[in-house]
């Protein structure tokens, strides 16, 4: 699909139009940076089964009328599979990250050459660290995580170019990654969260936007706050986290399940493969 289209997103749950994906030819945990990860080093990945789930993603996404593009996977880069990293987009800006973890740094490159080959525009960030997984948007509000892979400085020129946004930190365990591993708005006042990650002040900063819906430990380890809101009240979720899938029934969303098990080994799910360049709201 090359041509030129809009560039929007204000929140995490409004209809996914764009999409940019990478497929997880490459995949390989090589240097641990997780306990899942950790956990699945010895066995490490299937790489022919992470593509056909892969494939499952993006037919599900299709299906539901989301227009999926795809960066070629590049066999320098072992984590390329998790898009959201690379980039993110706040309002009418996509931006590309600054990658902190040494083994992923040049996949921004990679995205911004896609980007230029398909006729997006992309702003380009010059200071500090800061990861797409950090970025939770929810409106007028921008939450931040404070990953260690995401530097507090970073978040200056993103005030600078939003000035009507209120940007706010919020701190959890490192161990955890990403702050979209442990908090995701599904609707303007409803959230998952795995409590136990993150610092009591920061759920407070939540508790005053959100009813919260926990996400149980097991659950957590399949990162079950990790899921992919498509619009319309729709999120792609795993089969096996089922009583985080209940409870979104429960409050009256419709749960697309995909078999992920293979890529979710290396500390990633739905959010972190892709990488949304334009919602409807």
């Amino acid at each position: 699909m090359n041509r030129k289209a809009d560039v929007y997103c204000q929140t995490e749950f409004g209809v996914l139009k764009e999409v940019i994906v990478c497929k997880p030819q490459f995949m390989e945990i090589k240097e641990p940076i997780n306990q899942i990860q950790q956990s699945y080093l010895k066995e490490n990945i299937n790489k022919d089964l992470a593509c056909k789930q892969h494939k499952l993603l993006i037919e599900a996404m299709e299906q539901q009328g989301v227009d999926v593009f795809h960066v070629d996977a590049n066999k320098q880069f072992p984590e390329q599979v998790f898009m959201r990293d690379s980039g993110f987009t706040i309002g009418h800006t996509l931006y590309i990250a600054r990658l902190e973890s040494e083994i992923r740094q040049g996949e921004e490159e990679a995205l911004t050459n896609y980007l230029t080959s398909i006729n997006k525009s992309y702003h380009s960030l010059k200071k500090g660290t800061i990861e797409g997984g950090d970025i939770i948007l929810s409106g007028t509000t921008v939450y931040i995580g404070a990953s260690g892979r995401t530097s507090y400085d970073s978040i200056d020129e993103l005030q600078l170019n939003h000035p009507d946004l209120d940007f706010q930190w919020i701190e959890f365990n490192h161990a955890y990654l990403h702050l979209d591993c442990v908090f995701q708005p599904v609707s303007d006042d409803l959230a998952l969260i795995y409590r136990k990650a993150i610092k009591p002040e920061s759920i407070k900063k939540l508790e005053k936007r959100f009813s919260l819906i926990d996400v149980p430990e097991e659950e957590q380890f399949h990162l079950g706050v990790n899921i992919l809101s498509i619009g319309n009240g729709k999120i792609i979720a795993l089969p096996m986290n089922k009583q985080t899938n209940k409870s979104l029934e429960e409050k009256g969303f419709v749960i697309i399940e995909v078999e992920f098990s293979e890529i979710i080994k290396s500390g990633g799910s739905f959010r972190c493969v892709t990488l949304p360049v334009l919602r409807e709201e």
